[in-house]
């Protein structure tokens, strides 16, 4: 049985999660964790499943991935009882009738439980469709700064390469105006706010490739599951952005490859004539001192070796802390050559909306 610390550690994180997801719009997760945290503080099946794992820092994200390998069984069928409550598997949603639901979240723990732990070293991996908002903002301002030339994309921390597609995806704003194609599957309504990035720029993308440890298939039903797993069963709209990018990643092609970022990097460099741009999304955390280290100084030998006819950028959303202590999702850019180096906005923790700072 965990030591009393090691519980109160495990159900102060998951009362955090719970936090958060009351926060970003899902109720369902809000009431599970805080269940769940009630039932780590005892010792019960959640502190059980999480047993080794106590230790983890919170951006390592524990509790959702118990709650994503959880969704996943109810996806593949294996929690009928709970498949009830999840709005993902089909249930209309009336608001979450947590109280019932938790007995029957209890009893996949229990049931289940050498499966999740089996996952529970893999991080969440939602290749979230709403932060293309930021990435392809962020890209059609360096793309301003270059003067349109074609670019050449490169993600890491990847993991389906849908928002490799991102291009793909249409951009819909107040009064009419818009970006991308309109008859793409694929929507974001009023992403961005403040000063929006040029609507007549022309976004070529010439190639679109990126890495991830575990590079997921998304086109298949075990890729599908793996994703939509990771989204919570109460944000419908996330998971229709989910299908929808599917949808586009089964027409326009684009190459993930097993790889750290590290290693993936040193084969990247800048080429005449291309902007040459490396981006990522909420992946940093995952990454330990060491690897970030290697990361930052990948990108900086590309930008010394940029020209001005072959410019490189490295373009990112991810959390950092804010004045007041909160955590806020920063949208940065640096460009080479030139010293162009600047935050350009911040995004909700899902992507959208953005607002621009400049």
């Amino acid at each position: 049985m965990l030591a009393t610390a090691d519980r109160e550690r495990l159900a102060r994180h998951f009362r955090r999660q719970a936090d958060a997801c009351e926060q970003l719009g899902s109720p369902l997760y809000a009431g599970l964790m805080r269940h769940a945290a009630d039932d780590a503080g005892r010792g019960g099946v959640v502190a059980r499943v999480c047993a080794g794992y106590e230790q983890d820092p919170p951006e390592r994200v524990l509790a959702l991935r118990v709650f994503g390998a959880v969704h996943r069984l109810v996806l593949a069928g294996s929690a009928p009882e709970l498949a009830e409550h999840y709005p993902s598997a089909g249930v209309a949603s009336t608001g979450p009738a947590v109280d019932s639901a938790w007995p029957a979240f209890q009893a996949a723990l229990g049931a289940y439980g050498a499966e999740i732990r089996r996952e529970l070293p893999s991080p969440p991996q939602t290749n979230e469709v709403g932060r293309a908002a930021p990435l392809v903002g962020g890209l059609l301002r360096l793309v301003e700064q270059v003067g349109g030339l074609p670019v050449r994309l490169y993600e890491i921390g990847a993991s389906a390469g849908l928002n490799l597609r991102a291009d793909h995806f249409r951009f819909e704003l107040p009064e009419g105006a818009g970006w991308g194609p309109a008859d793409s599957p694929v929507v974001l309504r009023d992403p961005w706010r403040g000063r929006w990035p040029q609507l007549d720029a022309r976004l070529h993308v010439v190639e679109r490739q990126g890495c991830d440890p575990a590079p997921v298939d998304p086109t298949t039903p075990e890729g599908w599951r793996w994703l939509a797993g990771w989204v919570w069963p109460d944000d419908v709209c996330r998971l229709e952005r989910l299908s929808a990018a599917v949808e586009v990643a089964r027409v326009v092609p684009a190459t993930v490859v097993a790889a750290p970022a590290e290693d993936y990097l040193a084969g990247v460099a800048p080429r005449a004539g291309h902007l040459t741009v490396v981006w990522h999304s909420v992946m940093w955390q995952y990454l330990d001192s060491a690897q970030q280290e290697a990361v930052t100084s990948h990108l900086g030998r590309a930008g010394r070796s940029a020209g001005r006819d072959a410019p490189f950028a490295h373009l990112s959303m991810e959390p950092r802390a804010a004045p007041d202590g909160s955590t806020e999702f920063a949208v940065s850019a640096r460009l080479w050559p030139g010293g162009y180096e600047r935050v350009l906005g911040h995004a909700a923790a899902h992507g959208v909306p953005v607002t621009w700072q400049r």
